[in-house]
């Protein structure tokens, strides 16, 4: 090669050079395509089984005192408690006269609230009437409510027993309960069973008040999203999935919810980023420019709370 030669050679070299460093690089200047979407990251969870059971509040038949007289033909003639009394054991609480004349004292058994009194004066009492009082000796409760039989089956006396949060209506804040009994039969017409959430409590609670118990039946951790990002339609129920800019559309199996979020079986991995708004027009294999929003990243669920 003589010099000429390979002084043209230079200048060709050089020239390349140059045009190839007039073309702007694609990766710095080329604009994302695509609409901008709201993502988000899947995180883990736990979501809590709750049944809900709304009912009345009895006082539990254990933790009840019934005072009658010891004989029948006798006739109210003094009453010294009400319902709403607090009574000690061994207190006077009425008196009834006798048929061949003078009176009896009728005394509390137990220390306790009378919670019911039938006593009136001139009424007759008897041994095995109605009882002319009724003391709760202690603070055990029933809420006793109807769940449906779709929901009966979840509940079982167990050891440990079921745990539940109670609300009453007038007490401000919730109190723990547990499944004690689930009554043997159902009513066929509505297909509703009893259930009798066990409560101990230092309160006292209004007999016959409404109440509602959240009783946790199990718990399942995984995979979860907020209920936005899941879409259903006649595919199934979906999730859209964003990999390398691109619309992927997954099908999923959905669990519990909880808290606005709800949890994916099957379907979909922990990090996966996922359309926070699902929505029909995105469609598969769609361009996007997804926007991550640390604030749109769901929250693990609360785990006594549906």
């Amino acid at each position: 090669m003589n010099f000429r030669t390979l002084a043209l050679s230079r200048t060709a070299l050089a020239a390349v050079l140059l045009t190839l460093a007039a073309v702007p690089s694609r990766a710095a200047d080329e604009e994302p395509k695509g609409p901008a979407i709201s993502t988000l990251r899947a995180t883990k969870a736990c979501f809590s089984n709750i049944v809900e059971v709304s009912g009345t509040i009895l006082a539990r038949d254990e933790a009840q005192s019934q005072v009658r007289p010891d004989r029948f033909g006798l006739k109210v003639a003094e009453v010294m408690a009400d319902a709403g009394d607090t009574v000690t054991a061994g207190q006077v609480i009425a008196r009834l006269t006798l048929p061949e004349g003078g009176t009896q004292n009728i005394t509390a058994q137990a220390s306790g609230l009378v919670i019911n009194s039938s006593a009136v004066v001139g009424a007759f009492a008897s041994a095995k009437g109605e009882a002319l009082f009724t003391i709760l000796t202690r603070n055990d409760y029933d809420l006793v409510g109807l769940v449906p039989v779709t929901d009966l089956g979840k509940l079982a006396v167990t050891n440990p027993p079921q745990t539940a949060a109670v609300t009453v209506i007038g007490i401000p804040n919730d109190i723990d309960g547990r499944v004690r009994r689930i009554g043997p039969t159902t009513e066929p017409n509505v297909q509703l069973g009893t259930v009798f959430i066990g409560i101990t409590t230092n309160r006292r609670l209004p007999i016959n008040g409404s109440g509602r118990a959240r009783i946790k039946v199990s718990q399942s951790c995984g995979v979860s999203v907020p209920l936005s990002a899941v879409q259903y339609g006649n595919a199934g129920t979906v999730v859209q999935v964003v990999r390398r800019d691109r619309i992927e559309t997954r099908r999923v199996e959905i669990g519990l919810m909880s808290g606005g979020n709800i949890e994916i079986k099957d379907g979909l991995n922990e990090g996966d980023e996922v359309v926070a708004r699902a929505g029909a027009l995105l469609r598969e294999g769609d361009q996007v420019r997804p926007v991550t929003s640390a604030a749109a990243t769901p929250a693990p669920a609360p785990a006594g709370k549906k």
